[in-house]
């Protein structure tokens, strides 16, 4: 059997993609759990510095399994899969995640692309929540993540119609960062996940962290987390170093330290 999820080395990034290629790269109970060995792996490798999350050309991921997942489901069923347990691993990684995605990123796979820290699109990208379509919301943070990106009256569109939002206007609402031409993306992508790399990794860490917590907590609480890793982050030698560099017009070089 091929394995579900490809990990490439190319320090200081590496390349994780779903390989479902015959299901659209549908995301059943192995592919989570590997995505999470494999994201885990490479969180606690500080060789990797910035890590990209895709599929293929005609897949990002097109959501769950229905077949596998929910033809027979019960709440009992749902319930003992854990689901919840995997994607929050995969959320707290702390290393950067650029979802580079191509194709259909739809249900779940939008909610995956969303869990990451940054989005960007080929130009063939489709986005969506089509689970209305099958008596059911969704699952895995749609609702929530959605909304906290568009906007209430956006995401209860999207999601309420099930309909699909391409890839330049999920660049205009907010749902991807950039836009790729289809016959380079995942290459612009790893430029991007490159620069990211190159750039002081605590630093980074700290800044994705102070980013994910406006989603989840008030202004006053991300503001105090914001104000305490500022000043941390006086402590490091990377700090150091990137003032030196900047004072003496030369390129800085950080070392996670």
């Amino acid at each position: 059997m091929p394995n579900t999820v490809i990990t490439t080395r190319e320090e200081p990034i590496a390349t994780v993609q779903i390989n479902r290629p015959d299901v659209l790269n549908a995301l059943n109970e192995e592919v989570l759990d590997e995505l999470v060995k494999e994201l885990t792996k490479l969180d606690d490798d500080d060789a990797i510095r910035c890590i990209v999350l895709t599929g293929n050309e005609r897949a990002f991921a097109a959501g769950a399994d229905i077949k596998e997942t929910f033809v027979t489901a019960t709440p009992v069923s749902m319930l003992k899969q854990d689901l919840t347990t995997r994607w929050e691993a995969i959320r707290r990684i702390r290393t950067p995640i650029v979802a580079a995605v191509s194709g259909y990123a739809l249900g779940g796979g939008c909610e995956l692309a969303m869990i990451c820290d940054i989005i960007v699109a080929s130009e063939t990208a489709q986005f969506g929540q089509p689970e209305i379509n099958l008596g059911i919301i969704p699952g895995a943070g749609g609702t929530q993540r959605l909304t906290r990106t568009v906007g209430k009256y956006r995401a209860n569109e999207l999601i309420l119609t099930g309909r699909r939002v391409k890839a330049d206007e999920a660049k205009a609402i907010g749902l991807a960062a950039q836009v790729y031409p289809a016959a380079s993306w995942l290459d612009d992508a790893k430029a991007l996940a490159r620069t990211i790399a190159e750039k002081p990794p605590v630093a980074a860490r700290l800044a994705t962290e102070a980013v994910d917590l406006a989603w989840n907590s008030t202004l006053d609480a991300g503001l105090e987390f914001e104000r305490k890793a500022f000043y941390l982050l006086f402590a490091t030698e990377d700090k150091k170093e990137g003032v030196d560099a900047f004072v003496n017009k030369r390129k800085a070089t950080f070392k996670g330290k």
